[in-house]
């Protein structure tokens, strides 16, 4: 006799049944009576497990669905969102195509799961390892994070490519977290966002082919603008460097007024305009044109200042008896010794000797011919600086580098 199959054991989904019943078909007491006609006890122990591992694996479905149900009514109540997605990185404002997405910091943008009541991240469990999907949203998508918005919603402005062309982004799109943190790995742009009408994307983020009742919120990044890769040689730079093209601030364009103003003056580094505008800021101004307004001399200024000087290079300029100014490679003044011995950096003067330093950097401002490289730097680190102790008898700036001593205690090389 072949036992009969008195519960279900298919694959039925739990969400398609609001409350589950038993799916017992005959009393107990037909089976028990079946299984009595049994001629073995053997026979009879190996018919009774299956209905019995069957019976125990319902009662425990039938359990955990009363939970879940539970937990998910008092969710949808309390408009609470259970889990979600979330970039941890900013993406720059203005990408490329062909360039790989990557943070405004040069890093892999990170990727993670979160709950959205404590924001901590999913480390364990089957949905801190679950993949994900990275897509391309219209720009306008209202994003705020005090916001909610449905999965239909979020698909409706999913963007694909135009007609004709290559998929909108390329590279590994899937993404598979572990312990509940993933990396955006090679992918980059194919078209520039000029074409919609919002004119920019965002980066979003959704659960692939996952099961559960529990609303996983997809993340979505801040918007940000994709131009042609052919721009790139004319991006402008964030922080800039000493030695780029002065074209790389910003509202200087390459082959622009203000860049062949500045040509004209030999001005073609970013380097080469901060020694001016610190030295002789009308100057510069005037180069620019007069009719420069105060929001783009403030904006160019603004940007060349975030400049990093990190090349070492100083200089020294004797002012006056004993006395020595030091200045960085931009020609601002870092410190000072007065008496031919004890360097001290700028910020270590009294209000009388940065008063006296203001006055004598005027002076070495009119005299930069005599502005004098220090060949080893690191002497100027040392408390101590051992000079002569003979004393210019002239005390002019024009002539107070002579002393082979006191050259040769600064790294500097005579002849």
């Amino acid at each position: 006799m072949v036992l009969k199959r008195y519960f279900g054991e298919g694959g039925d989904d739990l969400s398609e049944h609001p409350a589950r019943e038993s799916k017992r078909c005959f009393p107990f007491s037909n089976v028990f009576r079946d299984l009595m006609n049994e001629p073995s006890l053997h026979e009879l122990v190996s018919k009774l497990e299956p209905f019995l591992r069957n019976l125990v694996r319902e009662e425990l479905e039938c359990a955990i669905f009363s939970s879940s149900r539970s937990s998910l009514n008092q969710i949808e109540s309390s408009g609470v969102r259970a889990l979600q997605l979330h970039f941890t990185d900013k993406l720059p404002s203005i990408l490329f195509t062909g360039s790989r997405i990557v943070s405004g910091d040069g890093e892999p943008v990170k990727i993670v799961i979160l709950d959205a009541c404590s924001q901590n991240t999913i480390t364990s469990g089957p949905l801190s390892s679950i993949k994900i999907q990275l897509v391309v949203l219209d720009g306008d998508f209202d994003s705020d994070d005090q916001e909610d918005w449905t999965e239909k919603a979020f698909n409706a402005k999913i963007v694909k490519e135009r007609q004709g062309k290559r998929p909108l982004v390329t590279g590994d799109l899937l993404i598979t977290l572990r312990d509940g943190v993933g990396y955006i790995g090679d992918i980059s742009f194919t078209d520039n966002s000029s074409w919609i009408r919002s004119r920019r994307f965002r980066l979003g983020a959704k659960v692939q082919n996952i099961c559960t009742e529990i609303r996983i919120r997809e993340a979505v990044s801040e918007a940000f603008v994709v131009k042609d890769h052919r721009g790139e040689s004319y991006k402008k730079h964030h922080p800039p460097s000493l030695g780029d093209d002065v074209w790389r601030l910003e509202k200087i364009a390459k082959d622009g007024a203000f860049h062949k103003r500045l040509a004209l003056h030999k001005i073609y580094t970013v380097k080469e305009l901060l020694r001016l505008h610190i030295t002789d800021p009308s100057l510069l101004r005037n180069i620019l044109g007069g009719g420069v307004s105060d929001k783009t001399w403030t904006t160019i200024i603004g940007h060349a200042a975030d400049c990093i000087v990190d090349d070492d290079k100083l200089y020294m300029y004797r002012a006056a008896e004993r006395v020595v100014l030091v200045f960085n490679s931009i020609f601002k003044v870092v410190g000072a010794t007065f008496d031919s011995q004890n360097y001290q950096s700028l910020d270590k003067l009294n209000n009388i000797q940065k008063r006296l330093v203001e006055d004598w950097k005027r002076h070495a401002y009119k005299n930069l011919n005599d502005l004098v490289p220090i060949d080893d730097p690191s002497v100027v680190g040392c408390p101590t600086l051992v000079l002569s102790p003979q004393a210019d008898p002239f005390g002019c700036p024009t002539l107070g580098l002579q002393n082979d001593h006191f050259l040769l205690a600064l790294g500097i090389k005579t002849l």
